[in-house]
C-alpha cells in the first residue's frame, strides 16, 4: 500500500498521539487507567514498593463486596476505582472510593449472564479523563461521565456495527483510546476493527479489507516505521492497521485454536504472539519499503503457550505461563522466562505457581494463580533466575476462577474476585 497517501495524516495522528500520550503518563504514574495499566503492557512504573513479603502477606488495606459477578480487573484514575459486574438481571459499572472502597455509584451497561457458562463483563473499564469506556459481555459499548456515571452514548457491536466472534465466550475487550478515537474489534464482513469518534460514539472508520471474525483482546497501537498503526491479532491473522484512516498496512497467517486471549507484544519492529490450546507464540519482523510494508516470520514455537493470564516483556525476555493443554506436552508447562528475539526457553518452572496471571512493579512480578487458593506469589526474576519473595492464598475466595488480572495503583494491590475487591497495601514503610 503506498504510503504517501496517507503521510500527512499520519504524521498528524501521531502528534497528537504522542502529546496526548505524555500528557496521559504525567496523569497515570501511578494510576492504573485500563486494562494492562497505563502503557498496555502490564507495568506499573511505581517504585518504593515492598521487594518481599512478610510471612502471612502483605497487610489487607480493605476489602468490599458488592462489585457484582463476572471477570472484569480494576482500573483506578484520580481518586477512584472502576470496575464491572452482573448484579440481578442486570449488568453494571462501579465506581468506588479509592481511599476505602467505599461505593460512589453504578450505571447499567447491559443484561446479565454470558457465553458458555461464564456470567459477568469480562473487559475493564478504560478511563480516558472526564469519560470511561466499557464492553459488556454481550457487546454493549457504552461511554460514561466518570465523575458521576451519566451515560454519554452506547451502541452495540454485534448489533449495529455487525460483529462477529470467532466464537461463543462473549465479547471480552477493552477498548483502547487513541486521540479522539475509541478503537475495538467488532470483527466480521464489515471490517474487524473499527474507530469511533470518542465523544459521540459515531463511527469513524471500518477496516474494510481487513474482516477476520473478532478474538477476545484490543489491539495495540505502536508506531513502527512512523506510521502509527493498530496491531491486531484473531483466530486467522496478525495484521497491522493504519489509526489514521482504517487501511490495511500489512497481515500475516497466523491460525489460532478456540480462543485467541493474550495481548500482543510490540518492540521495535518485532511483534509477537502467544496463545493457547497448543498453538504457541510467533515472532514477525515488520518493514517498510517502496512505500509498502513488508512482514516477515522470524520464528514459531511452543516455547509459551499461553491461554489467557497475559505475557510481559522486560528486556529482551518474555515472562509468562505455558499451558500445552494436551497430555504428550503436560510435562512443557509451567512459568516461563522466553527470549523474545529467538524463541529460546531461558529458564521454566512448573512447581513455582499453578496456572494463573502476571503483572509487574517495581522489579518484582505479580503472579496470581487462577485455581481454588488464588495464591499470588511476589516473584523476583531475569534471563537467568527467579526467586520468590513471598506468597499468599485469597482469604474467603469465591468457587470461580481467579481470572481477574492483578493491578498495583498508588501502593496498593487490587484482587479482584467476583463480588469482592481486595486492597493490600505493598508499599514499603
Amino acid at each position: 500500500m503506498n504510503l504517501k497517501k496517507h503521510l500527512a495524516a499520519w504524521t498528524l495522528t501521531g502528534l497528537l498521539a504522542g502529546l496526548n500520550a505524555s500528557a496521559a503518563s504525567i496523569e497515570s504514574t501511578k494510576d492504573w487507567t485500563q486494562f494492562n495499566g497505563p502503557h498496555r503492557d502490564n507495568i506499573s512504573h511505581e517504585t518504593g514498593l515492598l521487594k518481599e513479603w512478610p510471612k502471612e502477606g502483605p497487610p489487607l488495606a480493605w476489602k468490599i463486596a458488592g462489585v457484582g459477578g463476572g471477570y472484569s480487573s480494576v482500573s483506578v484514575s484520580s481518586g477512584k476505582i472502576y470496575t464491572a459486574g452482573d448484579e440481578g438481571d442486570s449488568s453494571y459499572v462501579f465506581a468506588l472510593n479509592e481511599a476505602d472502597g467505599k461505593p460512589l455509584w453504578k450505571s447499567k451497561l447491559g443484561e446479565s449472564g454470558g457465553g458458555n457458562g461464564y456470567s459477568g463483563p469480562r473487559a475493564t473499564p478504560t478511563i480516558d479523563g472526564e469519560l470511561l469506556y466499557m464492553i459488556g459481555q454481550f457487546g454493549d459499548l457504552v461511554c460514561y461521565q466518570s465523575a458521576d456515571g451519566k451515560e454519554v452514548w452506547r451502541t452495540n457491536v454485534n448489533k449495529d456495527l455487525g460483529g462477529k466472534m470467532m466464537s461463543g465466550w462473549g465479547n471480552a475487550e477493552s477498548v483502547v483510546i487513541e486521540g479522539d478515537k475509541v478503537l475495538c474489534t467488532p470483527g466480521g464482513s464489515g471490517g474487524t476493527l473499527a474507530a469511533l469518534d470518542k465523544k459521540t460514539g459515531k463511527a469513524i472508520w471500518r477496516s474494510a479489507d481487513f474482516t477476520d471474525s473478532a478474538a477476545y483482546m484490543a489491539p495495540v497501537v505502536a508506531e513502527i516505521d512512523g506510521v502509527r498503526q493498530a496491531v491486531v491479532l484473531t483466530a486467522k491473522s496478525v495484521a497491522g492497521i493504519a489509526v489514521a484512516d482504517g487501511k490495511l498496512l500489512w497481515r500475516h497467517d497466523r491460525p489460532g485454536q478456540t480462543a485467541v486471549i493474550p495481548t500482543p507484544v510490540i518492540k521495535d519492529h518485532f511483534v509477537y504472539v502467544t496463545s493457547g490450546y497448543g498453538v504457541g507464540c510467533d515472532l514477525f519482523k515488520i518493514s517498510s519499503a517502496d512505500g509498502h510494508f513488508n512482514v516477515e516470520k522470524v520464528y514459531s514455537n511452543k516455547g509459551m503457550i499461553n491461554h489467557h493470564g497475559g505475557v510481559i516483556l522486560l528486556g529482551d525476555a518474555i515472562y509468562g505461563f505455558t499451558d500445552p493443554a494436551d497430555k504428550t506436552h503436560r510435562d512443557e508447562k509451567g512459568w516461563t522466562c522466553q527470549d523474545l528475539l529467538t524463541g529460546k526457553v531461558n529458564w521454566q518452572d512448573k512447581n513455582l505457581l499453578g496456572k494463573g496471571s502476571i503483572s509487574y512493579a517495581d522489579d518484582r512480578f505479580y503472579l496470581r494463580d487462577e485455581g481454588k487458593t488464588g495464591t499470588i506469589v511476589l516473584l523476583e526474576a531475569g534471563p537467568d533466575h527467579h526467586a520468590e519473595k513471598g506468597r499468599f492464598d485469597q482469604p474467603q475466595r469465591s468457587n470461580k476462577n481467579a481470572w481477574p488480572h492483578l493491578v498495583i495503583a498508588n501502593g496498593r494491590l487490587y484482587v479482584r474476585d467476583q463480588n469482592s475487591l481486595l486492597a493490600y497495601d505493598v508499599k514499603a514503610k
